[in-house]
């Protein structure tokens, strides 16, 4: 019986084994490859392809790229880009407008110059608006409409018992754990908003629907529910899953992922420096400053690194300075990525020239 039950579980290992080579074979690489095909830059296999379009829209001559930060769309296909800006430079705007082909429509939000970061696109009640965050010496977020009127612009929620005394009237960065420097939303069923600290407090702040303060969670810690700069965040949606909300604690290299009360639940390890969150039928997209746009399927596994180049970015120094030197579908430091409506995503990357890539999905 012994002999009849060996034989039995070698077959099944080998069997398993056999599966699994097959399986292999047939899979979509992890990291994407990169090939020419005429004059186009294609850059994945698969489900995973896409036409890499770098600097798709193009400013008018009497702007220029400050830095590019983070995108945004609407439910038109139009891109949404806010740079950080400089602070010396008052009267540019920070957020700029494109169709979904590229063409330059409107430009506004020179209140945000010096510290241009977060940008959102959010559906209410059947309009659209934008939500802004500004860091650096602006220190607040904002909610506008698409055109750039103001609707409301909050400073450091004092209510909390977080921050220094002052903190909601400073101008001036205070990079600890009382300062106020948000980066990013994420937006509630109940109408309501997240809004990362991600550069000062290091919490998780919830709002209603009105803009009020209502609690946060988090603070700085070693992991698993405290964070080591809390950049960007998502509510994860995705068919399947439990809903829960998604936080990159970049400088820890992680993904964390919490009920919708704000209890950790778990981490995701293997990132360099994950900047955002984005969602789009089962995938989740983590665009990590370590040259990596990464794509989860709905059991977070890692189905494709896009543009992956850390290598070269640890080769060469201060590579983000010399675009001369930047390869056609390879990142240097995505610091924002987003889905359109139909799947493609489009790249913000933190350099001073400015770069925003589309990723035309073909797969």
């Amino acid at each position: 019986m012994s002999g009849t039950r060996s034989s039995k579980s070698l077959s099944r290992r080998a069997f398993a084994g056999m599966a699994a080579l097959a399986a292999a074979a047939t899979a979509t690489p992890v990291v994407a490859k990169i090939r020419r095909v005429g004059n186009e830059t294609i850059l994945g296999d698969g489900a995973h392809t896409f036409r890499v379009r770098h600097n798709f829209p193009q400013l008018p001559d009497r702007f220029t790229w400050q830095t590019t930060h983070n995108v945004a769309v609407d439910s038109g296909g139009n891109l949404y880009v806010i740079h950080e800006g400089h602070k010396d430079k008052k009267e540019h705007p920070s957020i700029f407008v494109f169709a979904p082909d590229g063409t330059f429509i409107r430009a506004f939000g020179s209140q945000f110059q010096g510290g241009g970061h977060g940008i959102e696109v959010h559906k209410e009640g059947g309009t659209e608006y934008l939500y802004v965050c500004g860091y650096q010496q602006v220190k607040a977020f904002a909610k506008l409409t698409l055109d750039g009127e103001t609707v409301w612009f909050r400073k450091a929620p004092m209510e909390s018992g977080f921050y220094a005394a002052g903190e909601d009237t400073s101008t001036t960065a205070h990079w600890n754990r009382q300062g106020f420097l948000p980066t990013n939303f994420a937006f509630l069923d109940d109408g309501g908003f997240l809004l990362a600290d991600g550069y000062g407090a290091f919490r998780i702040h919830r709002y209603d629907k009105d803009a009020k303060w209502q609690s946060a969670f988090g603070g700085a810690g070693a992991g698993k529910g405290t964070f080591d700069t809390p950049h960007g965040l998502w509510i994860d949606r995705r068919e399947g899953r439990e809903p829960s909300i998604v936080v990159t604690d970049r400088a820890h290299d992680t993904v964390q992922i919490f009920s919708m009360d704000g209890l950790y639940k778990e981490t995701l390890t293997g990132f360099g420096l994950p900047a955002n969150i984005d969602t789009w039928k089962n995938l989740l997209v983590v665009p990590e400053l370590k040259a990596c746009v990464t794509l989860l399927d709905e059991n977070n596994a890692v189905v494709a690194r896009l543009g992956r180049a850390v290598e070269r970015l640890n080769q060469v120094k201060n590579l983000r300075g010399q675009p001369d030197k930047w390869l056609d579908g390879e990142f240097v430091h995505p610091h924002d990525a987003c889905f359109t409506p139909t799947g493609d995503i489009f790249v913000a990357e933190w350099v001073a020239t400015g770069r925003i890539t589309k990723l035309e999905r073909i797969g």
